[in-house]
């Protein structure tokens, strides 16, 4: 492994490059510099896009066994090196290496599920005409192909399984992708690139570009670039789409995830693994994730019962170096983030909310917290708090739950412990979210299921095949004279 202070060159069209100017990374825990990163030229990114445009017909045309034997070498890779780049992740982001572990393990599943979608993706699907008889002898044959190179943006909190998530669709299909990884956390994304720079893929059919955020719009205009997968925060992602309204955008952005313990989950079995499940996802990724838990709310009957196990479980986890395997915890990106959480929280209790446990912050960590009665006009109520902070609520009844839930401007994912399934389907009719997980917390993400939200949670689709076809569009051909 390089040393921890040495310059990461970045990716340009499949080869290594440097710039004129480095970004420093730093971990969030201690500050200390984990390493640089090279900053790609004007110059640089715009021969990076002349290449992918360059490249994307015969891209397009590459024989599917040959972009799947390019995943499958990154799936062996990642394999191979998996604990090198867990402590890579964990490093530069802060998170703990338990989790980054996790992340890595992920990012595995997303390029072989990519390997097997490239396989059998663009079969084809036919279709009669001769229902009508001006289609007699008719046959429409429907493929899907690439709508051009991808502009894949990722955020800090995952830094190599949501660039990953850009990069094996867009491989996959065919399309060439210039990766903008986050400035804070550019190495997993660099190391990505040493991995793909191992296979026969075309040069040019892919680039990863650490370039300021201030240059992002630029990219993002360049109609060489028809595709935009943004993950991120809300007000970027739709500055994005309301700039280049006539690109195909995909934005997966904030959430507010509710998790819903109904009346009926009442045993202590049931209530020790709510809680349990609660606590964890509340406070992985020290809460930096869209789709952990933020807000709690149970109903009366159990609500009681619940809040003691919730904060229990808070209490027995581990905050610390996110490098020792014990550390549950760990640090948010940035103490600015960190104080940005704790104005957060003491706004809520200036407002009547009753704080738990929790609510100190130790440089750019900050301990997990639980409120209830978080008043509802505050920050904590109506935002992503992005930080390790849950709120707890009591409510009178399903339907109660059901509203409560709904009560936010985000619909990304919700949870909802029943063991009634017909509640679980009208869970399913009534929550205005992308995802509703039953008997769990909406934290649940199996890569290769649909990922994304409703209202100002974004649009389009994660999930390799759901990319693949954000990233691709229909094309008929029609067949005539044949004796069908």
């Amino acid at each position: 492994m390089t040393e921890a202070t040495s310059t990461h060159a970045f990716w340009l069209a499949g080869r290594q490059a440097t710039g004129d100017d480095t970004l420093e990374v730093t971990c969030p825990f201690d500050g200390r510099t984990v390493g640089r990163a090279s900053v790609p030229t004007d110059a640089q990114v715009e021969e990076a896009v002349a290449a992918a445009t360059a490249v994307t017909d015969a891209f397009a045309a590459t024989p599917a066994h040959v972009r799947a034997a390019a995943l499958d070498h990154v799936v062996r890779r990642l394999g191979e090196r998996a604990e090198e780049i867990a402590r890579l992740i964990s490093a530069e982001n802060g998170k703990p290496v338990k989790w980054a572990r996790g992340e890595v393990g992920r990012c595995v599943s997303v390029f072989r599920w990519a390997a097997d979608e490239a396989r059998r993706f663009n079969g084809g699907e036919a279709q009669r005409l001769d229902s009508d008889a001006g289609g007699t002898g008719r046959l429409a044959l429907t493929r899907r192909f690439p709508r051009g190179p991808v502009l894949g943006i990722a955020p800090f909190n995952f830094p190599l399984n949501l660039c990953a998530h850009k990069v094996a669709p867009a491989i996959a299909v065919g399309a060439p992708i210039i990766l903008k990884p986050a400035p804070a956390t550019p190495l997993s994304a660099l190391l990505l690139g040493e991995l793909l720079a191992e296979t026969e893929l075309p040069a040019g059919s892919w680039s990863v570009l650490p370039v300021p955020n201030e240059k992002m719009p630029a990219l993002v205009r360049d109609e060489r670039l028809p595709v935009v997968s943004f993950t991120g925060s809300e007000p970027v992602g739709w500055s994005i789409l309301d700039s280049v309204p006539r690109k195909r955008v995909t934005l997966e952005l904030g959430g507010n995830g509710a998790a819903v313990v109904l009346a009926d989950y009442s045993s202590d079995a049931d209530l020790d693994w709510a809680a349990q499940r609660i606590a964890t996802f509340s406070n992985y990724q020290g809460g930096q994730s869209c789709i952990s838990v933020q807000r709690v709310i149970a109903d009366a009957a159990v609500y009681d019962r619940l809040v003691p196990r919730v904060v229990a479980a808070v209490e027995a986890l581990r905050t610390g170096d996110p490098s020792d395997d014990a550390t549950d915890v760990g640090p948010l990106v940035s103490e600015d983030a960190a104080r940005r959480v704790e104005t957060w929280v003491q706004e809520a209790v200036d407002g009547g909310a009753r704080l738990l446990t929790g609510g100190k912050r130790d440089g750019a960590t900050y301990a997990p917290t639980v409120l209830e009665g978080v008043p509802g006009g505050t920050r904590l109520a109506c935002e992503e708090v992005f930080g390790p902070v849950m709120s707890l609520t009591r409510v009178e009844g399903e339907e109660a739950a059901f509203a409560a839930a709904n009560d936010s401007r985000y619909g990304l994912q919700a949870g909802v412990f029943t063991h009634d399934v017909q509640a679980a389907f009208r869970a399913h009719r009534a929550l205005e979210v992308g995802g509703v997980i039953i008997g769990d917390v909406p934290s649940y993400r199996a890569d290769q299921m649909p990922y994304g939200g409703a209202k100002q949670s974004g649009v389009g689709r994660e999930g390799v095949r759901f990319a693949m076809e954000d990233y691709t569009y229909e094309r008929v051909l029609v067949l005539t004279g044949l004796p069908l």
